[in-house]
């Protein structure tokens, strides 16, 4: 029996903008933030990998606060952190290679395993195991959550092509970004919540039936 709610791409991109919109102004301090501080040496990896922390934050439900990149807690995870890029990167290159589907499938199954990393402390490898599973069966509904987003975008960032130009072109290509980076992450936000609230369930269910 399934015991995690199932995503479809209009239920994660109808909760996911909304999600996004609330958290926009904190997402925004925090980009902010980030930038100010991006040249000190040793905070910058925490705060670096903070930001991808972004989507579990919002996942809880709650707007979060711009300030969190600070927390030393994401400096302990910098090997781990590492790793985890370098293996993800190590197998998605050469995949690429095979006509690109199977790179881009590969990197679909895995696209949760920072998240799994950072908020479940697992080892990389475990992630991206964990990543793999919560995926299945989902990976149309993730892709195609992620081509409408970039055809909305694409499509605005022609209109704007056509009917301004020059400095305010670069403006409204601006808020458009802002906008579309704060509605995938609120996309993301929801997918990771869903398809990695399964454990608990089971070990309730199990434990009941003991």
């Amino acid at each position: 029996m399934e015991t995690h709610k199932k995503i479809t791409v209009t239920g994660v991109l109808s909760e996911g903008i909304g999600l996004g919109i609330k958290n926009a102004v904190s997402m925004l301090g925090a980009t902010v933030l980030w930038l100010l501080t991006i040249w000190i040496p040793y905070l910058n990896v925490g705060t670096t990998i903070s930001m991808n922390t972004i989507p579990i934050e919002m996942s809880k439900g709650k707007v979060i606060s711009p300030l969190f990149i600070f927390d030393g807690k994401y400096r302990k995870y910098m090997g781990e952190y590492f790793t985890l890029i370098g293996l993800m990167y190590l197998a998605i290159i050469p995949a690429l290679f095979f006509m690109i589907i199977p790179g881009i499938i590969i990197s679909i199954g895995w696209s949760l395993a920072i998240y799994i990393l950072l908020d479940k402390g697992v080892a990389p490898g475990e992630a991206m195991i964990r990543s793999n599973k919560a995926t299945y069966g989902y990976k149309w509904t993730i892709f195609g959550v992620s081509f409408l987003l970039g055809l909305a975008f694409y499509v605005l960032m022609m209109i704007i092509f056509n009917i301004a130009s020059g400095g305010f072109a670069m403006l409204l290509l601006f808020i458009i970004a802002i906008v579309y980076t704060v509605a995938a992450l609120g996309c993301t936000a929801v997918i990771y919540r869903n398809l990695t609230a399964e454990a608990q369930p089971k070990a309730t269910e199990t434990a009941a039936e003991v």
